[in-house]
């Protein structure tokens, strides 16, 4: 997880949407630890700037990543939602939002797509690659990639693998019983993947007209 070079600041578009795919795959790896919450909390930004829904959540969850939390109870809740007895309250894969079943038809097209563009899994990660969590690291990597993926790659990726389902397993954790700092996870995630929808779904010849340096 490339979540060492976090930065406050918005450097351009690419960057700042790398690192929140970063953060949120992060999130949604593995139990919140210290490192990751201090990376989370950098996100804030000053009250008034906080002027739409993506703005105002990304505050919201950067203070709550900012205040003395129990890191036993992060652990806890991280469980209870996406692990359980059997299984959580959440299930973060996209065959099981897309078709209602595990490792279906969309885990086989997701490998497909993965192996064309030469991204292997990695070792010893005994998750599937339907993961929220792998696919989302994925996309940070495509985006902070430069000139090595076109844009093109990012929609692709976006609309196949992500769009048909990510925004609702979000409002599912919003909504979900043991949600209490995920619930702040989960409202940044929707308003996220509203923008990322609409920001891939800009033609690519359009970020030719963006200044030097924005834009794949």
């Amino acid at each position: 997880m490339k979540l060492d070079s976090v930065a406050a600041s918005v450097v351009d578009d690419y960057q700042f949407r790398a690192h929140y795919y970063y953060l949120l795959s992060k999130l949604l790896c593995e139990p919140p630890t210290e490192e990751t919450l201090r990376a989370a909390a950098l996100y804030g930004v000053p009250a008034s700037d906080a002027s739409n829904r993506f703005l105002i959540t990304l505050n919201a969850l950067a203070q709550s990543a900012a205040e003395p939390q129990d890191l036993e109870q992060l652990d806890d809740e991280y469980h209870d939602l996406f692990v359980g007895i059997g299984r959580g309250e959440l299930v973060p894969y996209s065959s099981w939002y897309i078709t209602g079943m595990m490792m279906d038809k969309p885990l086989s097209l997701l490998r497909q797509d993965l192996k064309a563009l030469g991204i292997e899994r990695v070792k010893n990660n005994r998750e599937p690659e339907d993961h929220i969590s792998a696919l989302f690291d994925v996309m940070g990597i495509i985006i902070d990639s430069g000139a090595e993926f076109q844009f093109r790659t990012q929609q692709t990726l976006f609309n196949r693998h992500l769009k048909p389902w990510v925004r609702r397993f979000f409002k599912d954790m919003v909504n979900a019983r043991k949600a209490d700092f995920y619930q702040k996870v989960g409202e940044f995630g929707v308003e996220f993947m509203n923008f990322e929808t609409d920001y891939l779904e800009m033609p690519a010849w359009w970020l030719n007209f963006q200044p030097e340096g924005r834009g794949h």
